[in-house]
């Protein structure tokens, strides 16, 4: 009798145990592993697929390819004379963000995205010191780009007032101020216990979750900026527009007969083909002035698209979420932290684009070092 007892006990316990032990066993680094005949293999965590081998891949391009890309920018500045002025001085101070953001936030916020449930395994000093280099450098990318594109508007609509010591003195002034309100954006947290960046529990380090330091930091950060930047260019739109509507009023009909004359008193050229339509084309000495501000006004206008491009889907989602309490997939963030990243890599390309010196210059240096 109790041996029948035993055994039923035996096999209650069998029925009750089975259907766990043979579901799955979690590994140590919480990543299930099993085998295609439901076997699992504790202990084994499953290969790198082809996918996150590329995506990783092209990461490390891209960090390798910002730092490269500015620190030739900020050398070239340094050692060629004739950059030592505004506005490449702004160059410059956005080359200096851009360097630290390659340098010392995205290879940090790699190791994030590469480790089990992108859980912080670094400890929480390094952790205030990533998140707020995060913030201090990003900050301060966007805020020269808005900067640059205030001295290229000066430049255009104000060319007679904006003197060479009044630029140098505005960008010295935007570039201490950019710098000063970057370092209060990033450090507020820190010095005033405006939310926590660390949690020890769940391994996660992020900027504060704070709603009302999300408030203060992304407006500080961003949408401040951004309506800088979108006025800025609405203004030197309109300039431009200005000046080509008076360019259209100074085309003139001439008689067919006439031939080319100077006027040199008036400092302008008029020339003329003999053909049915015949127009004066009036070249005078801001001439070349206008294809400078036509290719600056140019530069701005890319320049102010890709940042909006890149960052406004990353400071959207850091707005709503603390303001909501909702969080979008970590895959979505992690598209719109890395997007905004690249906007490190494409303001070099930009800005030296439009600019024949810095293409002469980069040749220039590279010929001496062979």
């Amino acid at each position: 009798m109790e041996t029948a007892n035993l055994s039923v006990a035996t096999a209650s316990v069998a029925l009750a145990l089975g259907p766990k032990t043979c579901s799955s066993s979690p590994s140590p680094s919480g990543i299930l592993s099993s085998t295609p005949g439901n076997a699992v293999l504790p202990g084994r965590e499953p290969p790198f697929s082809v996918f996150t081998v590329l995506v990783v891949t092209l990461l490390v391009l891209l960090i390798a390819a910002t730092f490269l890309w500015n620190l030739l920018v900020l050398v070239t500045i340094l050692r060629v004379r004739a950059f030592h002025r505004v506005p490449h001085n702004l160059v410059a101070s956005t080359a200096v963000s851009d360097v630290l953001v390659a340098a010392l936030v995205m290879p940090l916020s790699l190791v994030s995205e590469l480790s089990t449930g992108r859980r912080w395994l670094l400890g929480r000093s390094l952790c205030h010191v990533w998140i707020s280099f995060d913030v201090l450098c990003c900050t301060a990318s966007i805020w020269n780009v808005a900067a640059i594109a205030l001295d290229r508007y000066w430049t255009i609509t104000r060319h007679l007032q904006y003197t060479l010591r009044t630029r140098r003195r505005a960008s010295a002034l935007m570039i201490v101020l950019t710098w000063a309100l970057s370092a209060l954006i990033a450090f507020a947290p820190l010095l005033f216990g405006w939310g926590e960046v660390y949690d020890a529990r769940l391994q996660r380090c992020q900027v504060s979750q704070e709603p009302s330091y999300a408030v203060f930091s992304t407006c500080g950060a961003f949408y401040l900026p951004l309506g800088v930047v979108l006025f800025v260019y609405w203004k030197i739109y309109k300039a431009a527009k200005f000046r080509f509507g008076r360019r259209r009023r100074a085309v003139l009909p001439l008689p067919a007969t006439r031939q080319v004359k100077e006027a040199p008193d008036e400092a302008e050229m008029v020339f003329t083909a003999h053909s049915r339509a015949t127009v004066a084309f009036q070249a005078s000495g801001d001439s070349w002035r206008e294809q400078k501000e036509k290719r600056a006004a140019m530069m701005v206008g890319i320049l102010i698209g890709v940042f909006v491009l890149c960052w406004i889907p990353f400071f959207l989602t850091e707005l709503i979420s603390p303001l909501c309490a909702c969080s979008p997939p970590p895959i979505w963030k992690s598209i719109f932290l890395w997007l905004g990243y690249s906007n490190s890599f494409f303001n070099p390309l930009i800005y030296t684009a439009f600019n024949r010196n810095y293409n002469n210059a980069f040749k220039s240096l590279f010929t001496k070092e062979r």
